[in-house]
């Protein structure tokens, strides 16, 4: 009887099983490589994962290479993707729980909008009717599993509401690069973190762009709504990819945005590791944030200021719809009655997060928030 892993695995047997999953051997070029290497070696030195945090993470990295595979497959299949202008595209950033994710979806539902659904981001494909989604298989199987998520967690759904067929973070796509901070949400793993700030993201925002115009290819007259918190790592990157985006940078009192995240974090990782919890995971949050915040202010400083747009959390919570009007007025674009109404019902849907959070949890104090942001 073969008994279950206990490790991530190794970069071949992980292409060995995503090749299997898929059918498909093509990977594209060699650029993820590295980080995949640094993942693995600070997986298996640092984190000190639980079998439970191994599996996890095997499954994390498996399913990067599955949909590097899928778009790689489909952009072969559909080389009209490449034709796909993306005008103007919206990213939303900032420090995480500042109010990206309610303001991503109000955005997102103005039908003159699109934004990436959760599926789409673990299987890249020109986004099909979606009519159709109930009964595709795949789609069926991603929505069955955030299901009993939400049966079986449901105080992490009250602090992030996911589904399959839910607008979500465009993370995912830099992940089939093996470029993204969300690694550190999850896992004690600081040579990874040394790795990361000091690479390049160009190459993983080309193939992010490229993955857009693969899911959007059916819908080409909608403007992309995307959101990120990571983006704050990578402005100059981004911005070589998109030349004409709008970002727009949200904003939180630190003190409160860190609270959050590391509870947040905490349990969405719970039980995955005997290390990233309490002050060494919230230390490490500090110490990453407080960087993307830093990093992102430098080089937003060279940028054109026409490119960006600030919302303030307390007045978007205020009032959800001035701050988009504000946005709308920014963007020389009107607020049509169609996308008013579907804001509205939207909002009427009433699902408010209920989250509590201290601090003190992760071994920090407002003193340690307020010096970590003092030169931001």
């Amino acid at each position: 009887m073969r008994s279950a892993r206990t490790d991530v695995g190794t970069v071949e047997d992980l292409h060995s099983s995503a090749t299997r999953l898929t059918g498909l051997d093509d990977f594209g070029g060699d650029d993820y490589r590295e980080g995949m290497g640094a993942l693995l070696h600070a997986y298996g030195k640092e984190a000190a994962l639980t079998p439970a945090g191994s599996k996890i993470s095997r499954a994390f990295l498996r399913s990067a290479l599955v949909s590097r595979l899928l778009s790689e497959a489909a952009w072969k299949q559909f080389p009209e993707h490449a034709g796909v202008a993306l005008p103007r595209p919206i990213f939303l950033t900032g420090l995480p729980r500042t109010g990206t994710t309610a303001l991503h979806r109000l955005l997102t539902a103005d039908p003159e909008h699109q934004g990436l659904e959760l599926w789409l981001t673990e299987v890249p494909q020109p986004r099909p009717p979606r009519s159709s989604w109930a009964g595709n298989p795949i789609f069926a199987a991603l929505q069955a599993g955030y299901e009993e998520h939400h049966e079986a967690d449901p105080e992490f759904m009250g602090m992030h509401y996911t589904g399959a067929d839910q607008v979500e973070e465009c993370w995912r796509l830099l992940c089939q690069s093996m470029t993204s901070v969300s690694f550190e949400c999850l896992a004690h793993i600081p040579s990874y973190s040394t790795w990361l700030a000091a690479q390049d993201w160009t190459v993983a925002y080309r193939r992010h762009r490229r993955n857009l115009q693969l899911i959007g290819l059916n819908d080409r007259d909608r403007r992309w709504v995307l959101k990120n918190p990571s983006h704050l790592f990578a402005l100059d990157a981004l911005l070589a990819a998109y030349p004409d985006a709008v970002v727009i940078q949200t904003h939180r009192a630190p003190r409160v945005a860190i609270a959050s995240v590391c509870s947040l974090n905490a349990r969405a990782s719970d039980g995955w590791s005997t290390l990233f919890r309490g002050p060494v995971l919230g230390r490490a949050q500090l110490e990453l944030w407080s960087r993307g915040l830093r990093k992102f202010a430098s080089a937003r400083a060279r940028h054109d200021p026409a490119h960006f747009i600030d919302v303030d959390y307390d007045d978007f919570v205020a009032d959800p719809m001035r701050t988009v009007e504000g946005i709308y007025d920014r963007l020389g674009m009107p607020l049509t009655a169609p996308a008013r109404v579907a804001m509205t019902a939207l909002q009427a849907e009433g699902r408010r997060p209920s989250h509590r959070y201290d601090l003190a949890d992760f071994g920090l104090t407002p003193a340690d928030v307020d010096a970590a942001f003092a030169v931001v």
